[in-house]
C-alpha cells in the first residue's frame, strides 16, 4: 500500500499543479479568491486521479484526460463550499481549515461555487483545442458531466439527504442516495477518462461506470465509518456530524462490523467490474482496496 499512496501523492501534485494553471484568471477580486482558497484547500485528488488512470487503461490522452479529470475536481470543489454552507450541512470546517464561507462570507462562498461550476464546463471544451480526440467525445463528456453531477446525479443524491432529514428512509434509499450523491461524481471522472480515448466502447463505458458506483459506495460507507471512529484532526474536519444532524447512515442501521463487511463487498465488486476493461488495472485495482482501508 505504500506504494500506491505516493503514486497518488504524486499524481495529486500534478494535478494540483494543473488546477493552478487553469484557475489563472484574468480577473482579480474576492471570488476568485475563494474559488483559488477552496480548490488549492488540500483533498486527496481522487477523482481527477481515476481520470487519468482509466485514460490509460484505455490508452487515452493524458492531456485531456488531465483537464477532463480537473473540471470534475471544479465540480466536486464547489459541491463542497455549498455542503459547508449554513443552509445545508453548516460545517465550519474543510480538511483542517475554515470553510469558505468562513473565510469569505456565505455570499461570496456560494457565487465561488457557481463560478467553479460554470469554469468546469468551459474548461471540457477548451481540453481539445491542441489536441486530435473527435469532437464527439467531447460532446459526450460535456453530457456524462452535467448528467451526472446534476439533478439525475449528485445534486439528486443531495436532494435525498435532505429529504431524508425529514422522512426516515430505508436502507435501499440510503444506498440510491450514496449512489447518487458520491457514486455519480466518481462515475463521471471514470467515464470521463475512456472518453479521452480516439476510440472507446460500450463495454468499457459500462465497467467504468459500475467500478465507480461500488467504489462510491464503498467510499461513501468508509466515511460514515471514519464519522464516528477518527477525530477531527485526522480527518480534517469536524467528526460526529452525522449523529449530531440525526443523518440516517448505513452504520446508523447496521452498526461498525457489518458496515465494515459492506466496504469490503462493494470494494470487490468494483474490482470485478474491471474486467471489462482490457487494457492494464492494476493501478486501479490498488486504488480501490487503498480506499477502503483509509484513515481520513
Amino acid at each position: 500500500m505504500t506504494d500506491i499512496k505516493s503514486y497518488i501523492e504524486n499524481q495529486a501534485s500534478l494535478i494540483s499543479t494543473r488546477l493552478e494553471q487553469v484557475l489563472d484568471i484574468n480577473v482579480d477580486n474576492v471570488v476568485t479568491d475563494a474559488m483559488k482558497y477552496s480548490v488549492k484547500n488540500g483533498g486527496k485528488r481522487i477523482r481527477p486521479f481515476l481520470t487519468l488512470e482509466f485514460a490509460k487503461a484505455c490508452n487515452g490522452n493524458l492531456n485531456v484526460a488531465l483537464d477532463f479529470g480537473c473540471a470534475v475536481e471544479m465540480i466536486h470543489t464547489y459541491s463542497l463550499i455549498h455542503d459547508d454552507l449554513p443552509c445545508m450541512d453548516n460545517d465550519d470546517m474543510r480538511r483542517g481549515k475554515p470553510s469558505c464561507h468562513k473565510a469569505f462570507g456565505e455570499a461570496n462562498a456560494l457565487l465561488a461555487g457557481d463560478a467553479l461550476l460554470t469554469e468546469a464546463f468551459a474548461l471540457l471544451i477548451e481540453s481539445n483545442c491542441d489536441n486530435d480526440i473527435p469532437n464527439e467525445n467531447i460532446v459526450n463528456a460535456v453530457w456524462f458531466l452535467s448528467q451526472l453531477s446534476g439533478i439525475s446525479g449528485m445534486i439528486g443524491g443531495q436532494t435525498l439527504d435532505l429529504e431524508f432529514e425529514e422522512t426516515k428512509p430505508t436502507v435501499e434509499q440510503i444506498l440510491k442516495m450514496y449512489t447518487l450523491k458520491t457514486g455519480a461524481l466518481i462515475a463521471s471522472s471514470c467515464v470521463l477518462g475512456c472518453l479521452s480515448a480516439k476510440e472507446y466502447n460500450q463495454q468499457k463505458i459500462d465497467s467504468a461506470t459500475k467500478y465507480a458506483e461500488n467504489l462510491g459506495l464503498a467510499f461513501q460507507i468508509q466515511d460514515d465509518i471514519l464519522d464516528i471512529t477518527s477525530d477531527e484532526v485526522t480527518l480534517g474536519k469536524p467528526v460526529g456530524s452525522d449523529e449530531k444532524n440525526d443523518k440516517s447512515t448505513i452504520v446508523k442501521f447496521f452498526g461498525l462490523e457489518k458496515a465494515k463487511e459492506m466496504v469490503n463487498e462493494y470494494t470487490q465488486k468494483a474490482i470485478d467490474a474491471l474486467d471489462g476493461i482490457d487494457g492494464d488495472t492494476t493501478t486501479l485495482k490498488e486504488f480501490a482496496l487503498y480506499m477502503a482501508n483509509r484513515t481520513h
